[in-house]
C-alpha cells in the first residue's frame, strides 16, 4: 500500500512539475515580455507581410514581361496584403518602405508620400528611404524638396546618394 501511495506521489509530482514548465519560457524565467519586440511574424509562410512581398515580386516580372494588367492585379493585391501587415506592426521601417513603393509604382504618390515621411519619423537617416523621397520630389517637380534629401544624403558616401544625384542632374 505505501507503494501504491509512493508511486502515486512521483506520478502526481512529475505531471506537475511538467506542467509547470510549460509557462516558462527557453530561459526559464516566465513571461517576461509583451511580444510586441518579437517580429518573427514577418517571417511566417502566411503572414501579410510576406504575401504582400511576394505579390510585389510578382507584380515587378509581369510589368518586366510588359503584362501590365496582371502586374496591376498583383500590385493592388500587395497593397491590401501590406495594409493589413500595417495594422499588426505600423512602426515596421520595411514595411513603410515597401508601402511607399508600392503605391508610388501604383501612381499613388500623395500615399507613397505619407508612408515614406512615416518611416523618417522612425528612421531620419535611413539611406533608401531618403533617396526614394527624394525621387518622388523630383518626378512630382519639387526639385527644391528632391535637393534637401540629396543634402541629407551627401555624407554617407553611399550608392543612395550617386543614384539621386544623378537623377536630379538628369544624367
Amino acid at each position: 500500500m505505501k507503494i501504491l501511495k509512493y508511486l502515486a506521489i512521483l506520478i502526481f509530482s512529475f505531471v506537475s512539475f511538467n506542467q509547470a514548465n510549460a509557462f516558462l519560457d527557453k530561459d526559464n524565467k516566465g513571461a517576461q515580455s509583451t511580444g510586441r519586440e518579437d517580429l518573427s511574424f514577418l517571417e511566417a509562410k502566411n503572414s501579410n507581410f510576406k504575401k504582400g512581398r511576394d505579390a510585389l515580386k510578382q507584380a515587378i516580372k509581369y510589368k518586366n514581361k510588359k503584362k501590365f494588367e496582371k502586374s496591376s492585379k498583383r500590385l493592388d493585391k500587395a497593397i491590401k496584403y501590406f495594409v493589413s501587415a500595417y495594422e499588426e506592426t505600423p512602426e515596421n521601417l520595411e514595411l513603410l518602405n515597401y508601402l511607399g513603393l508600392v503605391y508610388y509604382m501604383v501612381g499613388d504618390t500623395i500615399m507613397s508620400e505619407i508612408y515614406y515621411n512615416q518611416a523618417l519619423v522612425i528612421d531620419p537617416k535611413n539611406n533608401l528611404i531618403n533617396q526614394k523621397l527624394g525621387e518622388l520630389y523630383f518626378n512630382t517637380k519639387r526639385t527644391s524638396l528632391a535637393k534637401e534629401k540629396l543634402k541629407i544624403l551627401s555624407n554617407c558616401n553611399c550608392e543612395e546618394y550617386s543614384v539621386l544625384k544623378m537623377i536630379i542632374d538628369g544624367k
